[in-house]
């Protein structure tokens, strides 16, 4: 059996999720669908609670079997983590790893341009559960220091944040934080960890829509949580207690998306970031909100602690009225409007900017839109945007 540690991350995450859990000559991973698990002994039975709490070891079929614990593996490797939690969704991720760090009487810090949905459970869960929750400027670093409370117990970041993109300057947050024996949490599905390891810079729990770019074909839900060795067994036992589960077929689904990750990206990639050129010398959009552009306010931050760039951003129309969006929109031909990005598909969907920023409201008078550049050949993508910004303009007129 092949040793695969000397190898690079995407090189194990094909091949060493096999050496762990044998596969008898199969390529991949034997798929289990299973809810009884059948104990040996009696003494396996009697310490069962101390068996489920082992990495890779069911006691029942919610706590996963052989492609789970492979799946979760790979992605600890790539997150270079202690161990990952799978989930059946981004947001259970996200409100799993929320409610493991904090209890009633905690104050939560949390970037003002997080995804919309981590939002509305600080808002209507986290305070219902008397925890205080106070959103940051996503641009603040060192002076985040003047918002920790005596009860301050987690800071949750985003980089780059949902919509606006702005980029955080972690690892000095995780400096204050540290200081201050404060848990941070960061949402890093935008880059993936080829692109991103925020646990090497410090964070203490990397947190991933796995529905997004680990799937890559928008056929499957899943989340993961990757923590370091000192928050995973909290973590770990608090999925457990809320009874947190996947299926296996989409575990098996998600794992088979991980074996063409890098590939995928690098088409993300290079397709992004001439989209957002072109994006930029069209007359009907006034600017382009890409970090991996020099043009961004924090091209710097993102050049010093991102290896590269996914597909997704924003661009800011010259203000028009709903008749002429909707001309734009309704008709075009590859981009769909959906809430999810990260798949073959493109995506385009405009942003209502007033109900999700608080602590530094939205002023730009244009209309955001998010896009998500998919598999599709550009100039196809390129066509499919001039003339929906003609139908636009004719709509205008």
């Amino acid at each position: 059996m092949s040793d695969y540690s000397k190898f690079k991350l995407t090189t194990r995450t094909l091949h060493e999720d096999a050496t762990i859990y044998p596969t008898k000559g199969a390529v991949n991973p034997p798929v289990f669908h299973a809810s009884t698990i059948l104990f040996d002994t009696l003494e396996q039975i009697e310490d069962r609670q101390k068996a489920a709490s082992l990495p890779g070891h069911s006691t029942y079929g919610i706590h996963g079997t052989t492609v789970h614990y492979a799946l979760a593996q790979a992605i600890t490797n790539l997150e270079n983590g202690h161990d990952t939690i799978i989930t059946a969704s981004g947001l259970m991720a996200i409100t799993l790893a929320i409610g493991a760090v904090l209890d009633s009487g905690d104050h939560l810090l949390i970037a003002d341009s997080v995804y919309g949905p981590t939002r509305a459970f600080c808002d209507n869960v986290l305070r219902r559960q008397n925890i205080e929750v106070t959103y940051f400027p996503p641009r603040m670093g060192d002076e985040i220091e003047t918002l920790i409370k005596p009860n301050t117990r987690a800071i949750y970041l985003e980089s780059p944040g949902s919509y606006t993109f702005e980029i955080q300057d972690v690892p000095t947050i995780v400096q204050v934080a540290q200081a201050h024996k404060i848990t941070t949490l960061l949402d890093n599905t935008w880059a993936t960890p080829l692109f991103y390891q925020p646990l090497n810079q410090g964070v203490d729990i990397s947190i991933h829509a796995a529905t997004k770019y680990f799937s890559g074909h928008s056929d499957v839900m899943g989340g993961s949580i990757t923590a370091n060795e000192k928050l995973y067994p909290k973590i770990h036992y608090y999925a457990q207690l809320m009874g947190n589960h996947i299926g296996p077929d989409d575990c098996y689904l998600l794992l088979r998306g991980l074996r063409s990750l890098e590939t995928r990206l690098k088409h993300h990639q290079r397709s992004g970031l001439e989209m957002a050129q072109w994006l930029s010398e069209q007359a009907e959009v006034k600017y382009v909100i890409h970090p991996a552009r020099e043009d961004h306010p924090d091209y710097q931050l993102w050049k010093r602690d991102f290896k590269g760039a996914s597909s997704l951003f924003g661009f800011v129309l010259h203000p028009v009225d709903k008749p002429a969006l909707a001309a734009l929109l309704d008709h075009m031909s590859l981009f769909g409007m959906g809430y999810s990005w990260g798949g073959y598909e493109s995506l385009l969907v405009p942003g209502f900017m007033s109900s999700i920023r608080t602590a530094e409201p939205w002023q730009e008078q244009g209309i955001i839109m998010r896009i998500h550049i998919g598999l599709e050949d550009i100039e196809d993508l390129k066509h499919d945007l001039r003339a929906g910004f003609d139908r636009m303009n004719n709509a205008k007129a």
